[in-house]
């Protein structure tokens, strides 16, 4: 699963909002990567721990040559797993049912008086209509320009 995929899978808790969904796995990622940078540990309980470790400078080997090469300290992040976590992925302790999105709720609209909604009816029409119109001689304009550049 990709972050996309994941937005998509968290969009139904979110009205159905992939903006908003995005938003929030955006907070939670920035979240853990500024808390690791700081060289602090993000433990999230039944899932596992996010943490910087610091690597030693050693001595390592090029696998093409041979010779022996020194390879800097450096930091990681590293992830480790927990308990519950480990159980779920090898198949030992079963899921609860995933949490259902709530149910939309759905508002009722106010009663609306009829005289303006049909003057605003009227007023809109011919602007929709201009749009078309000019849409269409674009379309035109762009089919002829391709027929003129295959007879070339």
């Amino acid at each position: 699963m990709n972050k996309a995929q994941f937005i998509a899978a968290l969009a139904p808790h979110f009205n159905d909002s992939k903006r908003e969904a995005a938003h929030a796995v955006d907070i939670v990622f920035d979240t853990i990567t500024r808390t690791m940078a700081r060289g602090e540990d993000v433990m999230i309980n039944d899932f596992g721990k996010f943490k910087k470790v610091d690597r030693k400078a050693r001595m390592g080997r090029n696998p093409f040559t041979g010779e022996t090469i020194k390879i800097k300290a450096s930091k990681k992040a590293r992830f480790l797993p927990a308990k519950a976590l480990k159980e779920v992925v090898a198949g030992d302790r079963k899921l609860a049912p995933a949490p259902k999105p709530e149910p939309k709720v759905v508002a009722k609209p106010a009663a609306k008086k009829a005289a303006p909604k049909k003057a605003a009816k009227k007023k809109a029409a011919p602007k929709k209509a201009a749009k078309k119109k000019v849409a269409k001689k674009a379309a035109t304009k762009r089919a002829a320009k391709k027929v003129v550049r295959k007879k070339k």
